[in-house]
C-alpha cells in the first residue's frame, strides 16, 4: 500500500539578519521529517539598513537550506518587485501550506490573494499585540479580512494570541510561544550558574543598570534618562550603560548632558551578544522602557544570563517572562516615576543575585528555539491535515 505524500510547507521570512529566526528555522528543518511535514524556506532579503547598524548577517545561525530572493537591504527594493517575486515563488512551488511573514505590507496581501486563488492553505506570523498601534476603522476592517482568510496563525506569545482571537479567529487555529532568542554558540548555562555561585554579590556595590538594543524613539530612552536622573538622588553611585546604535544616538547623548549625568551614563556602542552577556552578569538589571514592543527578545537574552529586568507594560513578553519580584518588574509605559521606582526595586531584588539569577534562568529555559520550532511544526501538521 502506497503511503500518502508528506505535506509540503513553505515558510517565508523577511530577512537573514534575524538570528533568532535562523535558530528556530534550523530546528524546524531538523525536526520536520519526524513530525511528518516537508519544510522549505524563503528569505526575502539579507537585512535592512536599521538592523545593519546593529550587526551584520551571521549565517552560522541558519543551519537549513533557504532560497534568497534579493541580496542586500530590503529598504532599497521597490515593493512591487518584492510582491512580484513572492507571488512568482508561490506559483512555482506547489505546497500544501504557505506561511506568510506578516499582514502589514502590500506584498503579504499579494501572497494571500494568490493563495486564495490557488486554494492553498495559508498561515501567517503575527507578532502584534493590542498595545502596538492606534486603531482606525480601515485598518481594523483590513486586519479582520486578512485574518479570517487564513487557516492558521503563529504568534509570539499570550498577548499576540489574544490580539488575533479578538478578530473572531477560532483559538484552535492559533499557536503561540513561537518565539525564542538565539544565544551565542558558546553559551553555557552551567558556567553562568557557576559564575554566580563563585561571585556572591556585595550589597554595598553601587547599582549598575543596562539598556541594550536600537537607539530609536519607540524604545523610551528619554524616559530612561529622566528616571535615572531621579534615581541618582536615592542611589548616587549608580551607573547606566547604554549598548547599541541608532538614529537617536546624538540626541540621547545630548539629553544626558543636559541632565548633567556625566560619567554615570556610559555609551558603549554596538556589541555582539557574547560581550553583552558578560555585562549582563555584572549588571543589577536590564531596562527595557519601550513605548511599543511586540515582544522584547532582549528580555529573553537578559534572563538567559541571570540578569533581572525592568520592562514597560506594553512589551509583549511581560505576561510570560516578567514575574514580579522574581525575575524583575514591569511598570506603566511612559511613567518616569514608576520606572524609577521599579529600578530601585530591582536593585533591592538583585542584592540576592545568585537566587534571582537562578530563577531567571529556570524560567527562560522553557523558551528555547527547539520548543518554538516544535510549536510551529505542531501547527503546520494541524493546518495541513484540516479539511478545506
Amino acid at each position: 500500500m502506497t503511503k500518502p505524500p508528506i505535506p509540503r510547507v513553505r515558510i517565508y521570512h523577511v530577512g537573514v539578519w534575524a538570528k533568532y529566526k535562523g535558530a528556530i528555522f534550523s530546528r524546524i528543518h531538523a525536526n520536520s521529517e519526524r513530525c511528518g511535514v516537508d519544510t522549505s524556506f524563503v528569505q526575502i532579503s539579507e537585512s535592512n539598513k536599521q538592523r545593519a547598524m546593529l550587526s551584520g548577517v551571521d549565517l552560522s545561525y541558519h543551519q537549513y537550506p533557504f532560497e534568497l530572493l534579493f541580496r542586500g537591504y530590503s529598504d532599497g527594493i521597490p515593493q512591487y518587485k518584492i510582491a512580484v517575486a513572492l507571488v512568482a515563488n508561490v506559483l512555482r512551488h506547489r505546497n500544501e501550506l504557505v506561511v506568510i511573514p506578516g499582514y502589514h505590507r502590500v506584498e503579504y496581501w499579494a501572497m494571500l490573494a494568490i493563495c486564495m486563488l490557488l486554494r492553498r492553505r495559508r498561515a501567517v506570523f503575527v507578532d502584534s499585540t493590542a498595545y502596538e498601534s492606534k486603531k482606525t476603522r480601515f485598518k481594523e476592517a483590513a486586519k479582520a479580512f486578512f485574518f479570517r482568510r487564513c487557516d492558521g496563525f503563529f504568534c509570539y506569545g499570550i498577548r499576540s494570541k489574544e490580539y488575533v482571537a479578538s478578530y473572531g479567529v477560532d483559538e484552535r487555529k492559533i499557536f503561540s510561544r513561537c518565539q525564542a532568542a538565539a544565544l551565542p554558540h558558546g553559551y553555557d548555562g552551567a558556567a553562568i550558574r557557576a559564575h554566580y555561585a563563585a561571585n556572591r554579590s556585595d550589597p554595598k556595590t553601587p547599582a549598575r543598570f543596562l539598556y541594550f538594543g536600537r537607539l530609536s524613539v519607540e524604545k523610551g530612552l528619554y524616559d530612561l534618562l529622566e528616571a535615572f536622573c531621579l534615581l541618582q538622588a536615592r542611589m548616587p553611585g549608580a551607573t547606566l550603560r547604554i549598548v547599541g546604535s541608532g538614529r537617536l544616538e546624538s540626541e540621547i547623548r545630548e539629553r544626558a548632558q543636559q541632565l548633567r549625568l556625566g560619567a554615570a551614563v556610559q555609551f558603549l556602542g554596538s556589541m555582539d551578544l557574547e560581550a553583552i552577556g558578560q555585562i549582563l552578569m555584572d549588571s543589577t538589571a536590564m531596562i527595557l522602557p519601550s513605548h511599543s514592543e511586540p515582544w522584547g527578545l532582549v528580555v529573553n537574552e537578559s534572563l538567559s544570563y541571570g540578569c533581572p529586568v525592568v520592562v514597560s507594560d506594553v512589551c509583549g513578553c511581560v505576561p510570560e517572562l516578567v514575574r514580579e519580584g522574581e525575575t524583575g518588574y514591569s511598570f506603566p509605559a511612559g511613567d518616569v516615576s514608576a520606572l524609577c521606582a521599579a529600578m530601585i526595586a530591582a536593585a533591592e531584588l538583585s542584592k540576592d543575585r545568585m537566587s534571582v539569577a537562578y530563577r531567571c534562568m529556570e524560567l527562560i529555559e522553557q523558551y528555547t528555539p527547539e520548543r518554538a520550532a516544535l510549536e510551529i511544526l505542531r501547527g503546520c501538521v494541524q493546518f495541513t491535515n484540516t479539511p478545506q
